[in-house]
């Protein structure tokens, strides 16, 4: 595996993980981010960021990043996103 693939994959991964808590829970949360020491697929030494981030204005759509780098090369690191929906229930949308 590449090291572009090696890092995409834990991204994805990460992204995954990341995105297993519903609007309503993470709209408690945002805007919020962590970052932690980790090991990608094929066993490489990253770090992880993830934010939580409004996409527009507070209370409309999660913006989910996550960027994945060695410790001593963040611009060569990969980074994704993905927007958890504020739907509507009933016509009306969520509340955080």
């Amino acid at each position: 595996m590449s090291y572009e693939d090696d890092l995409e994959t834990a991204a994805r991964e990460e992204l995954e993980r990341a995105c297993t808590l519903g609007w309503r829970e993470l709209s408690k949360l945002t805007p919020w981010g962590d970052n932690f020491e980790g090991f990608t697929p094929e066993g490489r030494e990253v770090t992880f960021e993830r934010s939580y981030l409004w996409e527009t204005d507070a209370g409309g759509d999660i913006r989910v990043e996550v960027t994945v780098y060695e410790p001593r090369d963040y611009e060569e690191g990969v980074t994704l996103t993905r927007s958890i929906r504020n739907e509507t229930v009933n016509g009306q949308k969520e509340q955080p």
